[in-house]
C-alpha cells in the first residue's frame, strides 16, 4: 500500500506521525511510504534520514495526498489538508470529532473512511493510541500551570511545592486516567498538596498510593466547590470515549477561586470539561476568565514533538501495519471501534447524536 505522511498544519504543531525507523520498517514490509518534505524536521528528523531507509519525499501537500492511499498523520485535518483529501483515502489520525461538527460534516461530504486514534479501543476498554499523548499532556499541564502561577505571568506568585515556613500549593485534578494520573503524580512529586476527583475506586486507590500529600475523593458537588475554591492550580482530565467531555466545573466555581489561580483543561480536544473553557493555540495559549488564567491548548503534546513523535509512533505502528497489510482490517474489533465516519455516514456510536 502507498502510505502518505503529511506535514502537520495545526498552529505550532511539530509532531510527525512516523519516525524514520518506523517508516523504514514499513518499507521493508513492501509498502511504499511517502513523506511530505520537511514533515519530520521539527521533531528532529531530516528528510535524509527517511530517504536512507527507502522513503520517498513529496515536494508539497498536494503531491503527498495524490500519492497516498493510507494517510497517517497526528492531528485532525484542517483546511490545508481537507482540500487534498479524497473519497478513496483511508485517514488514520486523532480526530476528536465530538467537538468538531464542522469538520465532521466536511469528512462526511468527502466520503472517506476515517479511523481515529482516540477511539481505537481494546476489549478491556483501554485506549492504546490515546494513552501516550495523555500522559504527556498530563505532565505538560503541571509544568505549564506551575509557570503560569509565577507573578510575571499574571499568577498569584506561589511556588507549588513550598518550603519550610511557607504553605504548599494546592492542586486539584479531575480524572485519574492516564492524563490525570500523570498530572497528579508530577504535582505530588513537586511537593504540592494534591486532591484528585475520580469515580472509580481502583483509580482512587492508585492515586492515594502516590504519597501522603495526595487525597482522592468522589466528585460530590459541594466537595468539588470547596476544593476548587482553595486551589492554586486546577487540571481537567475527564474523558468519555469518542464523546464530548462533560462539564465538571461551573462558572460559579471558577468565580470563587482566588485571582491569579490557574486552570488547565486537558479535555479541550473533546470540547473541554470546564464551563469557562474555550480552545486556544500555542501561539496564544491563555486567557483570563473570572480572574483565573485558563490554558486550553488543543495540542499540548505538540510542544515536545521529539518526545511525542517517538511515543505516538511506537503506539500506532502495529495498527498502521494492520490497516496497510490486511484487507480485512475491519474485522479487528479495536480498529472497528476506531472508525468514526465512512462512506458519508457517521459510524461511531458516540457521534451519532451530534448535529452536523
Amino acid at each position: 500500500m502507498r502510505i502518505g505522511v503529511p506535514k502537520e498544519t495545526k498552529t505550532l504543531e511539530g509532531r510527525v506521525a512516523l519516525v524514520p525507523a518506523a517508516a523504514g520498517d514499513l518499507v521493508k514490509r513492501g509498502h511504499e511510504v511517502w513523506l511530505e518534505q520537511g514533515a519530520g524536521v521539527k521533531s528532529g528528523f531530516s528528510d535524509e534520514e527517511y530517504t536512507r531507509l527507502g522513503v520517498k519525499i513529496a515536494p508539497d501537500a498536494a503531491a503527498l495526498y495524490e500519492q497516498g492511499e493510507l494517510i497517517v498523520k497526528v492531528k485532525e485535518p484542517i483546511e490545508g489538508d481537507l482540500q487534498h483529501l479524497r473519497k478513496d483515502h483511508l485517514l488514520f489520525c486523532y480526530l476528536h470529532l465530538a467537538a468538531e461538527p464542522a469538520l465532521t460534516r466536511r469528512l462526511l461530504d468527502i466520503g472517506l473512511t476515517a479511523v481515529a486514534f482516540e477511539t481505537v479501543e481494546l476489549a478491556n476498554g483501554e485506549l492504546p493510541l490515546l494513552a501516550p499523548m495523555s500522559v504527556i499532556a498530563g505532565k505538560i499541564g503541571v509544568q505549564v500551570g506551575t509557570h503560569l502561577l509565577h507573578q510575571p505571568m499574571g499568577g498569584k506568585g506561589k511556588l507549588l511545592g513550598g518550603l519550610p515556613s511557607t504553605e504548599r500549593g494546592k492542586v486539584v485534578v479531575f480524572g485519574a486516567g492516564k492524563a490525570g494520573g500523570a498530572s497528579a503524580a508530577l504535582a505530588a512529586a513537586s511537593g504540592a498538596n494534591v486532591t484528585v476527583f475520580e469515580m472509580r475506586q481502583d483509580r482512587m486507590d492508585e492515586m492515594m498510593r502516590l504519597g501522603n500529600n495526595v487525597t482522592a475523593l468522589y466528585p460530590y458537588h459541594d466537595v468539588v466547590a470547596r476544593e476548587v475554591a482553595a486551589a492554586d492550580l486546577v487540571i481537567g482530565a475527564v474523558l468519555i470515549t469518542g464523546a464530548r467531555a462533560p462539564h465538571v466545573l461551573t462558572r460559579e466555581m471558577v468565580r470563587a477561586m482566588a485571582p491569579g489561580s490557574v486552570m488547565v483543561d486537558i479535555a479541550i480536544d473533546q470540547g473541554g470539561c470546564f464551563e469557562t473553557s474555550r480552545p486556544t493555540t500555542w501561539k496564544e495559549p491563555t486567557y483570563v476568565e473570572e480572574g483565573v488564567t485558563h490554558f486550553c491548548v488543543t495540542n499540548m503534546p505538540g510542544a515536545v514533538p521529539q518526545t511525542s513523535s517517538q511515543a505516538i509512533c511506537a503506539a500506532i505502528l502495529p495498527w498502521v501495519n494492520k490497516l496497510a497489510g490486511d484487507p480485512d482490517w475491519r474485522r479487528n474489533p479495536a480498529l472497528a471501534k476506531g472508525i468514526n465516519v465512512e462512506a458519508g455516514q457517521i459510524v461511531h456510536p458516540a457521534l451519532r447524536e451530534m448535529k452536523v
